[in-house]
């Protein structure tokens, strides 16, 4: 199995825009990509994966996760109502073609050999770039472009099938179901988890890609924002919105065409644990997280003829905080802190202003397009492994992991990202 590497990437500004055509979305996220990476041609692309949660289309049952209404390496370098409307609905506003990786491909002036499009509800992006990885890995492409973006009132779709949730199938229930949970199993409080947001947006002010960089809440704003429910309040909720990401793979046969500084992926790691929330066993962790980094980890330790990575060697992560509570869940999950003491770990990130976490904000500071969420999580992890983040930059770190989920942390897909 050949090796796989990230060489370039390109993201667009996080908008509350809803004018623009998805393919635009795309297209300018491809544009960004290439004009930092200029020793790419669009002709070498030989395969070209999609990412779009929403499929093209929405109508009024779509709804969103969320509640709210780069430099030349080359040298060294809604919520949704409750209808169910389909998406071969007639009816269902028009935001992209359904058939978007060959139309995208047009666009740009490319004719890979292979074009398809990705949907997984919030982790489109990074199983899109897991596909992308395969086709290199295999040798079935030297170079892949995975592109993912969303537009705002089209935020992907309410996964019907699961049932279990009765009428309250929004995220925002589900969110509320594990706060509740969490809170009640380790004594957690609202104030314990206010400052997860306020660390969020204080880092987000260092993205120029977040949705309102200028944001500045502060935990006493999180604890006094308006109440969903019971146990979710309005700033503890990242935020759909319009954007995309793209990123360029390239095998270890042609990256130094490319660039003298490649990003190799490491290791990779999935797991599905349901497609019902009924199966949730404890509303207190998230297991497919823990699954889905553990095996990371052990790819990537073998991969370099080593015992399985430990969670202590990853010196920068994106983490998939969708909502405030997701956050000490999924430390918890990795290993990065012990079950029941997640919330203690965010606010001690939180107080030393730690880049460590999250360092663009994370979807709740940056905003989450779902097709674009994983793909704007890996490309952070590479700038930050090419220590091009800038204001945001964390301290010299080589190794990186990628976190991101969906349907209520049902699944997980993990990425190890070393230089």
């Amino acid at each position: 199995m050949r090796r796989a590497c990230i060489v370039g990437c390109g993201t667009t500004r996080f908008t509350t825009d809803t004018s623009e055509a998805l393919e635009s979305v795309l297209l300018r996220s491809v544009k960004n990509l290439f004009d930092s990476t200029p020793e790419c041609d669009r002709r070498d692309v030989e395969a070209m994966i999609v990412s779009n949660a929403s499929g093209g289309y929405a109508g009024p049952g779509s709804a969103g996760h969320g509640s709210h209404g780069g430099g030349n390496r080359g040298g060294r370098g809604r919520p949704g109502s409750a209808g169910n409307l389909s998406a071969r609905d007639p009816h269902a506003p028009r935001r992209g073609s359904g058939y978007m990786a060959p139309i995208l491909a047009e666009l740009a002036g490319m004719s890979p050999r292979a074009a398809h499009t990705v949907e997984s509800l919030c982790s489109s992006g990074t199983n899109a770039i897991v596909s992308g990885y395969a086709h290199v890995a295999s040798g079935l492409a030297d170079v892949v472009l995975v592109s993912g973006a969303e537009i705002r009132d089209t935020p992907g779709r309410i996964l019907w099938w699961d049932d279990s949730r009765g009428e309250f199938k929004h995220p925002v229930y589900w969110a509320s179901l594990l706060t509740s949970g969490y809170k009640r199993a380790f004594g957690v409080s609202d104030d314990d988890l206010a400052v997860i947001p306020a660390r969020a947006y204080a880092n987000a002010r260092s993205n120029p890609d977040a949705l309102r960089p200028e944001a500045t809440p502060t935990a006493e704003d999180v604890a006094g924002s308006r109440r969903l429910t019971g146990d979710l309040r309005l700033l503890d909720c990242s935020r759909p919105c319009t954007g995309g990401a793209s990123i360029l793979i390239a095998s270890e046969d042609v990256a130094g065409r490319y660039t003298d500084d490649p990003v190799w992926i490491a290791g990779v790691g999935q797991s599905v644990t349901s497609a019902g929330f009924a199966k949730h066993q404890n509303l207190s962790r998230i297991e497919s997280a823990r699954m889905a980094c553990r095996d990371a980890l052990r790819m990537a330790g073998s991969r370099n003829g080593s015992a399985p990575m430990s969670i202590s060697d990853v010196d920068v992560a994106e983490i998939h905080d969708a909502f405030s509570v997701c956050e000490p869940m999924i430390l918890e999950a990795l290993g990065m802190a012990e079950p029941g003491g997640g919330a203690a770990a965010s606010r001690d990130l939180h107080e030393t202003a730690s880049r460590r976490i999250n360092p663009r904000g994370g979807l709740i500071g940056s905003g989450h397009p779902l097709g674009a969420t994983g793909l704007a999580q890996a490309a952070e992890v590479a700038r930050q492994l090419w220590r091009e983040a800038r204001g945001r930059q964390a301290d010299n770190p080589e190794v990186g992991l990628v976190h991101n989920m969906a349907a209520a942390g049902t699944s997980s897909t993990a990425l190890v990202m070393v230089r």
